[in-house]
């Protein structure tokens, strides 16, 4: 029995009829099956959409719901609802079937209407704080398909940007972690070199030519695909996060300039592999190095640094509820003040919610000097950092109350 996982849309009836999209099975992946049909009301609906496990059909109405690529003329055999024509207003849906002999078939919503405040919606789902400037920057590069190159000190969330884009946008998640010596190979693909010497092993012992044996080998079952790869030839659009470019070597970023100008790589035995969907990407930098003028030309760019107190003090208050909002106060001004010093390593807003959580713990109402002392090596990492901090606490806990 075919199942269709409820997808993320909150749908009204609004008095109207629904549409009624069949979904039909086909092999391996599932395909997008347009025929429609007018129906009677159900109370089945109940304000949602609703799956019906026995005649495979998934009930949507039609308001409410981001314009999609489909226009009325598409949905063969449609009846338009009373009073008007076929509502062109759907929720496009992408059905695919990851295992062949998986029973159970994710939903996906694609076509979303991309607007400023539907990426300040999302992100306040995704319980991510943050300010308009950048709000602004992740829907610019959305709307203008441009990779977004991100920079600022480690620990201000960076990385976590493209990880709740990927679950605003109801997609996966693509990481390509950078490091010095970081190649192509490592990047883009590789031959599955052990499976295909065991196919020429075995063409060689029935006798079959190279022309023969070539054409297997060399093809998309050999290939091994990495993060850049996987993300250009993804069957839809998927966020590709490229983190701590800093860290890569140049020559990695002049190789990369490649890929983010045409989204297309070329595989010499199998030709140029172009992105069916432009991915959405995410270059991450804690400005290790500065990066070359010509990738920054390339990108959206935009720089985060460390939040207020007051940001901070919000950003605690969300993740740390079970602390009083005046010690939540308190601790986003201390770790603040610890930023201010001439110290290695200033601390993340991790550190300040595992240094949050720590005191719950603890049973800690208020910040003392006992307590920091005993606990500041949750927010500073370095032993140095540790000692200047420890001089400083009388002046960091006034400056706190």
């Amino acid at each position: 029995m075919l199942r269709l996982r409820r997808f993320a849309a909150t749908l009204s009836m609004n008095g109207t009829f629904p549409l009624v999209l069949s979904v039909a099975q086909r092999s391996r992946r599932m395909s997008e099956t347009l025929t429609s049909r007018h129906c009677p009301r159900s109370g089945a609906l109940s304000g949602r959409e609703a799956v019906d496990e026995r005649t495979e059909t998934v009930w949507i109405h039609p308001e409410g719901c981001a314009p999609s690529a489909i226009r009325a003329a598409d949905l063969r055999g449609a009846s338009a609802p009373a009073g008007g024509p076929v509502c062109a207003r759907l929720w496009v849906i992408e059905v695919r079937n990851s295992l062949s002999n998986s029973s159970r078939i994710p939903v996906q919503c694609v076509g979303m209407e991309l607007t400023l405040d539907f990426v300040h919606d999302g992100l306040r789902r995704c319980r991510y704080i943050t300010t308009p400037k950048v709000e602004t920057a992740i829907y610019l590069a959305l709307v203008l398909e441009k990779p977004l190159l991100i920079e600022g000190p480690a620990g201000v969330g960076k990385t976590e940007v493209a990880k709740v884009l990927a679950e605003i946008l109801h997609t996966q998640l693509v990481r390509l972690q950078c490091y010095e010596g970081l190649d192509e190979a490592r990047a883009l693909y590789e031959w599955n070199y052990q499976k295909q010497l065991l196919r020429i092993q075995t063409d060689t012992a029935q006798e079959q030519g190279w022309d023969e044996v070539s054409s297997h080998i060399f093809s998309h079952e050999y290939l091994l695909e990495r993060p850049l790869l996987h993300a250009i030839s993804a069957p839809r659009k998927v966020v590709l996060l490229i983190d701590e470019i800093d860290k890569a070597d140049e020559e990695f970023e002049a190789f990369l300039l490649e890929v983010l100008s045409d989204f297309q790589v070329s595989i010499p035995e199998l030709g140029t592999i172009r992105a069916t969907h432009r991915p959405v990407v995410i270059l991450t930098s804690n400005r290790a190095r500065e990066i070359s003028e010509a990738l920054k030309r390339r990108c959206l760019h935009l720089y985060i640094d460390f939040p207020g107190v007051e940001e901070e003090t919000r950003i605690i208050a969300l993740k740390v509820p079970e602390l009083e909002e005046k010690f939540q106060r308190q601790i986003a001004r201390f770790v603040n003040g610890l930023r201010k010093l001439d110290i290695k390593k200033a601390p993340s807003i991790a550190e300040t919610l595992d240094w949050a959580r720590a005191l719950v713990a603890l049973g800690i109402k208020e910040l003392d000097a006992p307590t920091v002392r005993r606990t500041l090596n949750l927010v500073l990492k370095y032993e140095d950092d540790i000692r200047k901090a420890d001089s400083r606490v009388g002046d960091l806990l006034r400056a706190s109350s």
